[in-house]
């Protein structure tokens, strides 16, 4: 016959045993769905279309959502060049178009005619150079953010034309779909390896960075 104080040992067995068996399965439900999360954000991250600065195949991406006439994604620019220079085999960055200003969706599909004609870089800094005097956001002056483009080396009939086409159109499309999919309100909004910052701030960006190329360096 079984004591009364093996049964409460049973008992206590059992239940330790059935606590650790659902701590296991929630932590495992939870980390399933954490990565779960982490691969639905990452197909709105980067698309094929996305323009790429640095190497393609680095190991750490730096994904930021710009508009080019938002005057903080102007002030972070060299920030984030100063950090791609500071890892040159190991950080990229991809650009996502969030045309939130006025007449920004303009000057986004003048950027992508630039990328047809191999001077994507050249005409964005021209653009951030000058953009104080096109970004007016009650009156944005598209006239003179081609004046900046041109001044870049960029062929404006052939931009123009490129600039009128479905495709640009499509481009910005998609890049607002995943605007909405990942919430998006501001900008410049960064993810780092599908990370997004802790808060916003250049010091938040860089630390992102430097944990991410030190996982990589392991």
């Amino acid at each position: 016959m079984i004591s009364k104080k093996a049964i409460v040992a049973l008992v206590l067995i059992v239940s330790a045993s059935a606590f650790a068996v659902g701590a296991y399965v929630y932590q495992h439900n939870a980390l399933g769905e954490k990565q779960a999360v982490v691969i639905s954000q990452s197909e709105h991250l980067v698309r094929m279309h996305s323009p790429v600065l640095g190497p393609r195949e680095a190991p750490v991406t730096i994904v930021e959502f710009f508009d080019p006439a938002c005057e903080t994604c102007r002030a972070f620019y060299p920030i984030v060049k100063d950090l791609m220079r500071q890892y040159p085999a190991d950080v990229r960055l991809v650009i996502r178009y969030a045309p939130f200003h006025r007449g920004a969706d303009q000057v986004v599909k003048l950027l992508e005619a630039a990328r047809k004609q191999d001077r994507f870089v050249p005409v964005l800094e021209s653009l951030l150079d000058t953009q104080l005097s096109w970004a007016d956001h009650g009156s944005p002056r598209l006239e003179l953010a081609l004046r900046a483009a041109a001044q870049a080396g960029l062929d404006l009939r052939r931009a123009q034309a490129d600039m009128a086409t479905p495709m640009m159109d499509a481009v910005i499309q998609q890049d607002l779909q995943d605007i909405n999919a990942l919430q998006v309100s501001k900008t410049p909004t960064f993810f780092v390896n599908g990370r997004p910052l802790p808060s916003f701030g250049a010091k938040q960006l860089a630390d992102l960075v430097s944990q991410e190329v030190a996982k990589v360096k392991k």
